[in-house]
């Protein structure tokens, strides 16, 4: 398995929107938001990451393949401005779930940007939860903070985190 983070170029803006479509559909589920009146959810925040210090965009590429994206912001709800990371989405498409995809892009993600995170989590993505509190918890040594993180649509937790390059 050949994974890398490719950071997204402005001219691939699209390619992003319509990948955040696919995110959003699967995360209505669990955050039950409608469609728009174009028949799209739209990403509020997608122009800021070309616009805005601190955000940075990624495509997941397994084996030449587009398998997801990861985007990294530094807009924290617990931590103090400027302190900590965060992913704001994760999303890897259902066809690579389940192989070691998300785990790997996320340790790769945490390798770029090494120092404090904040993972906030929906409340109803179960998955989700599972998913970081093992990952964080491996890369971490168990040395994190379970902490109710709440935001402007929902009240869920976040994992606060310290990422050092030796802890792998």
């Amino acid at each position: 398995m050949n994974l890398i983070l490719k950071e997204v170029p402005i001219e691939d803006k699209q390619l992003l929107r319509n990948l955040l479509e696919l995110y959003q559909y699967d995360f209505s589920e669990f955050d039950q938001a409608d469609l728009n009146s174009h028949g799209l959810y739209g990403y509020k925040y997608l122009d800021q990451y070309w616009t805005e210090k601190g955000r940075h965009p990624y495509f997941i590429i397994l084996d030449g393949k587009l398998a997801g994206f990861v985007m990294v912001n530094d807009f924290c709800y617990l931590c103090k401005p400027g302190e900590a990371k965060s992913i704001s989405e994760f999303f890897v498409m259902k066809k690579y779930r389940r192989m070691g995809v998300g785990e790997s892009a996320a340790r790769k993600v945490f390798d770029l940007f090494p120092g404090k995170w904040e993972i906030r989590q929906h409340p109803e993505n179960k998955p989700s939860m599972q998913f970081w509190e093992k990952v964080v918890s491996e890369i971490s040594r168990e040395d994190y903070r379970k902490l109710e993180a709440v935001t402007e649509d929902w009240t869920g937790q976040a994992l606060i985190f310290t990422h050092r390059l030796s802890a792998l």
